[in-house]
């Protein structure tokens, strides 16, 4: 049995790994911000879940939350930084700068000072996993995406530089690259709760779930100590990368 501690678990991905895991036999710390979505949650999965509010864009929280749990959780074996979001898809120039310093605050900052805070116990015990949710959109960049897709490529650069310190240690990372996925509050969140656009985007389609995501988290859990996977991409078959981009030159307006 391992302890699993999860960023942003109230609803989609962080949701699906919590029962994916508890249904496994591990016991999991879900975190987030909604505090009655978690505690939902630990009605739901029982003494197998630490359900503990926590705000990745507030620094002080994240850096002394290991130190603040119960003795008998601060053990973390795998560690899921799974909070994030995207705002927006406005071209830069229209962008809102809230929205911009909202996620570098979410899916760089607070995933850093978590990690840090947990990464010398595994360390010391020579013994540990990091999972850490990137997106294709690190890889691959489109209109609108910006900021969002910067994020997601320091994610992944973050990733294998953390395995380059890591280096003959059995303190494993892996970076999962999503593409299209249904299921969770991604597109709602992006589009400012407009539910009818983001449905749009799935329409016809067979996109990825929350589930094919926590099973591949999984997956990585059940690997031995010595196997690192240092990063997945994942696309449904409705999805591929395309070609790049050319335009004919227009005047600028």
């Amino acid at each position: 049995m391992k302890t699993i501690l999860i960023t942003g678990a109230t609803a989609g991905f962080g949701a699906a790994f919590a029962r994916r895991f508890v249904k496994d036999g591990h016991r999991v710390i879900a975190t987030g911000r909604r505090v009655e979505r978690l505690a939902a949650l630990g009605e739901e999965l029982g003494d197998a879940v630490l359900a503990l509010p926590l705000d990745m864009t507030d620094r002080k929280q994240v850096d002394g939350f290991v130190a603040g749990l119960p003795e008998d959780w601060r053990r973390i074996d795998v560690l899921v930084n799974n909070a994030g979001l995207a705002l927006g898809l406005n071209p830069a120039w229209e962008c809102d700068l809230a929205d911009w310093d909202r996620m570098v605050a979410t899916n760089i900052t607070g995933l850093v000072h978590l990690t840090r805070a947990v990464l010398p116990q595994m360390v010391a015990r020579d013994d540990g996993l990091i999972i850490n949710l990137g997106s294709i959109a690190g890889d691959y960049p489109y209109p609108g995406g910006n900021v969002y897709g910067a994020t997601k490529a320091f994610v992944l650069q973050f990733s294998l530089n953390l395995r380059a310190d890591l280096v003959g240690r059995n303190v494993r990372v892996t970076n999962i690259e999503p593409g299209l996925v249904a299921g969770s509050e991604f597109s709602v969140v992006r589009f400012g709760g407009d539910a009818a656009r983001a449905a749009a985007l799935y329409a016809d389609k067979e996109p990825l779930t929350a589930e094919d995501i926590a099973e591949t988290a999984a997956w990585l859990v059940s690997l031995p100590p010595h196997v690192n996977i240092n990063r997945i991409e994942m696309m449904p078959t409705s999805q591929a990368s395309s070609a790049l981009a050319v335009r004919k030159e227009t005047s600028p307006p």
